[in-house]
């Protein structure tokens, strides 16, 4: 049995020995002698170690790198094919681990299975096979002999829509797979092996019919649904309309409450306004309307019988004019009752607000 390995404690104990016996030493980086004693300290304290252990290990990392150096050579002989784009790489077998030569493990993005080839996709039962097979995959031979048949082959077999029996019956007890070969022929079969578009196998059709009759109509599962409500008082034209009556009033409710909150932190509108009391917004006596002037609609002739009429007409119409510009312009008692006039709009507004 090897020896036990010293505990951390023992080997910190140690190496306290050795620096409590070295403390107080002076040129312990600098005189050779010192540093020859230190030396003699440590090893007087700590066990030798194995000579047999070292040489082991020396070998052990000396076959490493030679195995490493064979790998190297052996590796450009090895190349990883390229992915397809949309193909997952743990559905290609990984070259190097085939050679027994990859390093990552579980890291490598290849798969690490040997019988991943045979786990491909599913073979498709609605597609033949045969239908993508072109001229580019045959060899010379492969093309004479088909060049030979094609004489006296189109009279005997001509190309049929068919679907060969066999290859139904072999779907149907799900036989049917990569390894399948038709015993019409095999390859050479003039039937179609593949479903027609919509076909419905008969195990699939017998599970669909099962499914089916165990489906409920929707009148069952209405009266299903009806049957779980707890109440049972039948809706009735009157209880409709006692119902809709209840939420208008519900509703009405709670406009009136929202508007006389609005009301109350004095956020109502001008329609609100208007819609809680009109009389607010009746004109004073004093009020006056403004028009604003329309644009002339006649040009030309129009302006210049209008400049003739204003020079024989000249004083009166400046007369007129100043006329005009004395009513717009206010005087300040007008102006004080313009002002008493809006504040006691105001008032009215805030007595209406604190009443509703």
């Amino acid at each position: 049995m090897p020896p036990k390995q010293q505990s951390k404690a023992d080997l910190a104990k140690k190496q306290k020995i050795v620096e409590d016996k070295t403390f107080g030493l002076k040129n312990k980086n600098k005189s050779k002698n010192v540093q020859k004693y230190v030396q003699n300290l440590k090893q007087s304290v700590q066990p030798n170690p194995d000579s047999s252990k070292l040489a082991a290990k020396k070998k052990k990392e000396e076959e490493k790198a030679k195995d490493k150096e064979l790998n190297d050579l052996f590796k450009i002989a090895v190349s990883q094919p390229k992915v397809p784009v949309g193909v997952d790489p743990k559905s290609i077998l990984c070259e190097f681990f085939k050679v027994g030569q990859c390093t990552k493990g579980f890291k490598c993005k290849f798969s690490h299975d040997l019988n991943v080839q045979r786990k491909g996709e599913k073979i498709d039962i609605y597609s033949d096979k045969r239908d993508e097979e072109t001229m580019e995959d045959w060899d010379q031979e492969t093309l004479e002999k088909v060049v030979e048949s094609k004489k006296t082959e189109y009279n005997q077999n001509k190309p049929t829509d068919i679907v060969c029996k066999y290859f139904l019956d072999a779907v149907e007890k799900k036989q049917y797979g990569w390894f399948w070969v038709c015993p019409n022929g095999g390859k050479n079969c003039h039937y179609r092996h593949a479903l027609p578009p919509g076909y419905v196998l008969k195990s699939q059709m017998k599970a669909l019919l099962e499914e089916e009759s165990e489906k409920i109509t929707i009148e069952e599962e209405i009266e299903n649904q009806r049957a779980k409500v707890t109440t049972t008082t039948p809706m009735t034209p009157e209880l409709f309309m006692q119902w809709k009556k209840k939420k208008i009033e519900e509703r009405d409710a709670n406009l009136a409450a929202q508007q006389a909150e609005r009301a109350k932190n004095d956020r109502m509108s001008g329609r609100e306004l208007f819609l809680s009391d009109a009389s607010l917004f009746v004109d004073d006596d004093e009020a006056y309307d403004k028009y604003q002037r329309e644009p002339e609609s006649e040009s030309g002739d129009t302006e210049q019988n209008a400049n003739g009429n204003a020079t024989e007409d000249g004083p009166s119409t400046l007369i007129a004019s100043a006329d005009v510009d004395d009513d717009d312009e206010l005087d300040m008692d007008e102006l004080d009752e313009l002002e008493a006039s809006l504040s006691k709009t105001s008032i009215q507004i805030k007595e209406l607000g604190a009443e509703t």
